[in-house]
C-alpha cells in the first residue's frame, strides 16, 4: 500500500492518493482542486483511479472532483447525507473495493453532518474531523459539538493506537502522525465529558 500526500504551493489542503501496489488500482481522498498534481503522480506510478472520496462536502475539499472524474473514469463517493444523483453515496460501515485493499466509512459528524473517516489498512484519512494536535471546529452551519465528541472519543479514539491519522489540512507540526502519539498529544483528545466538551470548544 502507498499514500501519497499531496499539497499545493498555496493553502493548507491535503490531497491523498492511496494505491494498491501489487494491482495498481488505486483511490483519491480529496481532490482539494489539486488536479493536475495528482494527475501527475498517477501517471508517474502508473496508478488507475477507481474512486474520488468526500471526506465531506466544503468546496475547499470536493474542488477538481469533476475533472479528475473525467480524467481518470473514477466514481465520486460522498456520505449519504451530502450525495447527489452523479455520485456514489456511503453509510457509516460501508466498504469499497479498490484492488485487494478496502475502505471502510466511519461516520464521523460534527465539522459537518455528512463528514467521514476513511479508514485503509492502518491509514485513517480524518477531513476535517482530527487534525494533528487540533481538531475540526464546530461553528459553521451543520456543526455540531456534540457529535464531534461523539466522532472523536466513541469512534476515532477507540481504533488501534498504531493507526496513522492522515488529516485534511497542514494545521500541525507534523504532516501525520500515529493515534497513539495523537492521544498523548493532542489536547483536544484529552478525556472530558459531553458538557466539558461542549464548553472547551465554545472557548476561543
Amino acid at each position: 500500500m502507498s499514500v501519497e500526500q499531496i499539497k499545493g504551493r498555496f493553502g493548507d489542503n491535503y490531497a491523498y492518493v492511496v494505491g494498491d501496489e501489487k494491482t495498481k488500482e488505486g483511490i483519491v481522498i480529496d481532490p482539494s482542486g489539486l488536479t493536475d498534481n495528482i494527475l501527475a503522480h498517477l501517471r508517474k506510478e502508473g496508478l488507475k483511479i477507481v474512486y474520488i472520496f468526500n471526506t465531506h462536502g466544503h468546496s475547499d475539499h470536493t474542488g477538481g472532483n469533476t475533472e479528475l472524474a473525467r480524467e481518470t473514469g473514477a466514481v465520486v463517493v460522498k456520505h449519504a447525507g451530502s450525495a447527489g444523483a452523479d455520485v456514489l453515496a456511503v453509510n457509516d460501515g460501508d466498504s469499497l473495493r479498490f484492488g485487494e485493499m478496502e475502505a471502510k466509512i466511519i461516520h464521523t459528524p460534527g465539522h459537518s453532518a455528512d463528514s467521514i473517516s476513511i479508514l485503509v489498512g492502518k491509514s485513517l484519512f480524518t477531513g476535517d474531523t482530527l487534525f494533528i494536535n487540533e481538531c475540526g471546529r464546530t461553528d459553521l452551519p451543520g456543526g455540531s459539538s456534540e457529535q464531534l465528541w461523539d466522532s472523536l472519543f466513541h469512534k476515532i479514539y477507540e481504533l488501534d493506537d498504531d493507526v496513522e491519522v492522515y488529516p485534511g489540512h497542514n494545521y500541525g507540526p507534523l504532516p501525520h502522525d500515529s493515534l497513539r502519539n495523537q492521544k498523548k498529544n493532542n489536547y483536544t483528545l484529552e478525556r472530558r465529558t459531553l458538557e466539558e466538551f461542549i464548553k472547551f470548544m465554545l472557548e476561543p
